[in-house]
């Protein structure tokens, strides 16, 4: 483990505010880049449901199968939290400063050197990067297993700020669900159609319930289960976005929401909004966002 960011934890433990004092510069409006889950050697797991807590690792950068020049998360250092999928439930239970990574390259580099109470990692065969385990943190309340995992600069944290989830800020936060021990299935996939072909590495953005978002790709990968699609996996029930624009081989002209009805074109960028419902027991629902371009 690399031992650059030497904090002691004490200072942070006993001042969660600290680690959020305001950039000398000003704040970006949002956080390019995208996170994921998977387990220690980096590999995505089924339609992200884990058999226990500790198998889940956090890793950085778009995933395996985005293409190329898709961004990473920006150079920098970073804190995550574990809390269930509304945000107001933390379930981490050490301190903020234990967990702790940096970025380099767009790939996570490494966790943070605070004396001891850091977090596993393990190495990442995709990127080279590593890949930082979520535990310790307690069971979610949520009836359907879901876990919502957070990541934010560490310069970003603000416990004043409004709607802040234990000082993440969701609009400078990437999140990503995933599932524990349950095997029910609510998602949002997106799907991108050419001349009724359906196409791999286009980025769709999902804003969650809370304001907080994140990038997945569509591709074609049934090992996960994604069939030519951009997965958000376990959505918890709420309001949810879905932000599509023109990327190269795909000129927009229609986006088609789950209920049939269609969202509205703003020059080259769509950003449709809809309800995903309470999941019922043993219920596997997908919302499908089609996406048609020219």
């Amino acid at each position: 483990m690399n031992t650059k960011f030497a904090i002691p934890c004490a200072i942070v433990i006993a001042s969660a505010g600290l680690l959020g004092s305001p950039a000398a510069a000003a704040p970006p409006s949002t956080i390019s880049g995208a996170i994921f889950t998977s387990d220690v050697s980096g590999v995505p797991v089924n339609l992200n449901i884990y058999e226990a807590k500790e198998d889940v690792y956090l890793n950085g950068g778009p995933g395996i199968n985005a293409p190329d020049g898709a961004a990473g998360l920006p150079d920098g250092t970073y804190s995550f939290q574990v809390t269930d999928p509304s945000g107001k439930v933390l379930l981490s239970t050490d301190a903020v400063v234990c967990r702790q990574f940096t970025v380099v390259g767009g790939v996570i580099e490494d966790v943070v050197d605070v004396g001891g109470c850091e977090h596993a990692t393990g190495a990442d065969g995709e990127d080279g990067g590593a890949t930082v385990q979520l535990f310790p943190y307690n069971n979610t309340p949520n009836n359907g297993g879901v876990y919502k995992v957070w990541v934010s600069p560490t310069n970003l944290l603000d416990c004043s700020a409004p709607g802040n989830k234990q000082c993440f800020v969701p609009r400078y936060s990437k999140v990503d669900n995933y599932k524990v021990r349950s095997d029910i299935i609510v998602e949002i996939d997106v799907r991108f159609w050419k001349n009724g072909v359906a196409m791999d590495g286009y980025a769709a953005e999902w804003t969650d319930t809370n304001g907080a978002s994140n990038i997945k790709f569509s591709e074609w990968n049934p090992s996960v289960l994604a069939f030519h699609e951009a997965h958000f996996e376990a959505t918890e029930e709420g309001r949810h976005s879905i932000k599509v624009s023109d990327q190269p081989g795909c000129d927009i002209t229609a986006v088609e929401l789950p209920d049939g009805s269609y969202g509205k074109l703003r020059g080259n960028t769509s950003t449709v909004s809809f309800d995903v419902a309470p999941a019922g027991p043993g219920a596997d629902v997908t919302y499908f966002v089609d996406v048609s371009c020219r």
